[in-house]
């Protein structure tokens, strides 16, 4: 029996994201669970990643953080409100976990589909 799991090497990984990776690749063959992990460590972003970009905009750089998630359109507006006056700052600073679990399952489902269909 093989005890080695790959997503334990990711930083910053919560058992809640471990479970939907698991879930995610329970169907998948070994070759495909191969090909979904590269994908994936590539997409996914660190918890504390977004904490670090989110801590920027207190130093005059906010939004990094929404650009970092592929949420342009937040990202510019944060930018030129200055996080809205930093409180959208200070919620996304509180809930970096939150914002790095929703683009990493979205991550999963992309790498998901295209490991499955094999390219």
């Amino acid at each position: 029996m093989n005890t080695y799991n790959p997503y334990m090497s990711l930083p910053g990984i919560t058992t809640e994201e471990m479970a939907v990776l698991h879930q995610a690749t329970s169907s998948l063959s070994d070759t495909q669970k191969q090909t979904f992990y590269m994908i994936y460590s590539g997409k996914r972003k660190s918890p504390q990643d977004i904490m670090i970009f989110t801590l920027l905009g207190f130093i005059g750089i906010a939004g990094v953080q929404r650009f970092l998630v592929g949420q342009v359109m937040m990202g510019v507006f944060y930018f030129f409100t200055a996080g809205f006056c930093f409180i959208g700052t200070i919620v996304d600073l509180i809930n970096h976990q939150s914002i790095a679990n929703e683009y990493n399952q979205k991550m999963a489902y992309e790498s998901f589909n295209i490991a499955k269909m094999g390219v």
